[in-house]
């Protein structure tokens, strides 16, 4: 063919003197050499870019799409919150507040003697309060039978308030018994003693009181502490 024997015959010193349909193709292999490499230096890039723009648009259609559904039942869950916390409120209520421990801890100690145990030591500790509610610390020590301590854990289930008893470092143990003659040498008799507690619910407004005095006495303890040390 007459182009393939123009470009065997080209005359490399005299590029003006080569045929028209020889300086187009050369032309357009230029142009496409250009535009190659221009898509490949840069192009490409964009186009890496744009493919990962494409998969955040779909993870953010994604989390817009979770949100709507979310903003949609908004109410509903709120409504759902508050029941919750009004059931929360109302199991609260249930337990002894700050005036009724008192009679409480009476009650529990009478619901022992009715019980026939004996009592050595019974000695509630100061109050350690929590989030919503205080748990009161009772250091005791009692003396009776397993069917004597039974029927004391059964009428504190009985009582009306709602009472929480926690046992913390408790132990049971035979009362002046010595090794295989626990029962002669204590009659059936069992010592429990240990820590136990009880709880109550806090006011809202004991539960900021309470914070607020507990951050004050932790701020005041270092001084106090140091000016003790420094008259020692």
């Amino acid at each position: 063919m007459k182009f393939f024997d123009d470009l065997r015959s080209l005359d490399r010193n005299n590029i003006g003197g080569w045929p028209q349909s020889i300086k187009i193709f050369f032309t357009v292999l230029v142009f496409g050499v250009i535009a190659f490499l221009g898509w490949y230096l840069y192009v490409s890039d964009q186009q890496d870019t744009l493919q990962q723009a494409a998969g955040k648009e779909e993870q953010l259609k994604q989390e817009f799409s979770q949100k709507q559904a979310k903003a949609v039942n908004l109410e509903a869950l709120q409504q759902q919150l508050d029941e919750m916390q009004d059931m929360l409120r109302q199991l609260l209520r249930q337990l002894p507040s700050k005036t009724e421990m008192p009679e409480l801890l009476v009650d529990v100690s009478q619901t022992a003697l009715s019980a026939g145990l004996e009592t050595e030591l019974f000695q509630p500790g100061p109050e350690v309060p929590k989030d919503f509610y205080a748990e009161k610390p009772i250091t005791l020590r009692r003396v009776g039978t397993y069917h004597q301590f039974g029927t004391f854990i059964s009428g504190v289930a009985s009582l009306p308030r709602v009472v929480i008893l926690t046992l913390h470092d408790v132990s049971l143990t035979p009362k002046n018994a010595t090794p295989g003659k626990a029962e002669a040498a204590s009659g059936g008799q069992l010592v429990l003693q240990g820590t136990v507690k009880t709880y109550r619910y806090l006011e809202d407004d004991e539960s900021s009181d309470g914070k607020s005095a507990a951050a004050a006495a932790a701020g005041n303890k270092t001084p106090a502490a140091a000016k003790a040390g420094g008259q020692k």
